[in-house]
């Protein structure tokens, strides 16, 4: 005959329900940790990306970027380019197109100009027939050699690093143009005209 097991004590039963209890409780407590570590990993990774962005890409910040050949920028001349900015993504198109002038005071002498004006930022035109650089938005007005000539701007535009490279123009691309530069309206002046470009006017 089979035997029966003896009914387990209140003791023996209190305890397996301690067990079972216990066993839940750090499953579910597991499957939380896990849950919400998952979530914070989901927030935390574009908040880090950003802060750690600068390190992450330093050799787009330091990128020298071709322009334009030499050849295309005949002396006394000041022409409209586009540069792709170096810390983008291809998800940017066509915003990651930065516009700047290239002005050549003399074979082998260039200023490359940020569009931007120095009051506010305005993308400034260039105007051949006045030799003037004019801004839109509040009526600042630049000369050929990007110094200031009226108008709100306290100086004058800002201006990229450059460099030749095998009859190439290369701009600093991954330093943004900012009051740390030199002002341009800095420049001596001679007869009216900027120091170098005597033979440039026109």
């Amino acid at each position: 005959m089979d035997e029966k097991l003896p009914p387990p004590s209140p003791q023996e039963q209190a305890a397996t329900l301690e067990r079972e209890r216990h066993s839940r409780r750090t499953f579910l407590m597991n499957v939380g940790i896990a849950l919400n570590a998952a979530v914070a990993a989901v927030i935390a990774t574009p908040v880090v990306v950003y802060l750690l962005g600068p390190v992450l890409r330093r050799n787009e910040y330091r990128s020298w970027i071709a322009i334009g050949n030499t050849s295309d920028f005949p002396p006394g001349e000041t022409k409209l380019v586009k540069y792709r900015n170096p810390y983008t993504d291809p998800s940017d198109g066509a915003t990651g197109d930065i516009p700047a002038y290239v002005r050549c005071a003399e074979p082998g002498s260039f200023t490359v100009f940020a569009i931007n004006c120095a009051h506010l930022g305005c993308p400034v035109r260039w105007f051949a027939e006045s030799q003037l650089f004019m801004c839109p938005c509040h009526g600042g007005v630049y000369y050929a050699d990007g110094s200031r000539a009226s108008g709100p701007p306290e100086r004058g535009l800002f201006t990229y690093d450059y460099k030749l490279v095998n009859n190439e123009l290369h701009i600093d691309a991954g330093q943004m143009p900012t009051l740390a530069n030199q002002a341009k309206n800095d420049l001596p002046v001679i007869n009216n005209s900027p120091k170098g470009c005597g033979s440039c006017a026109g």
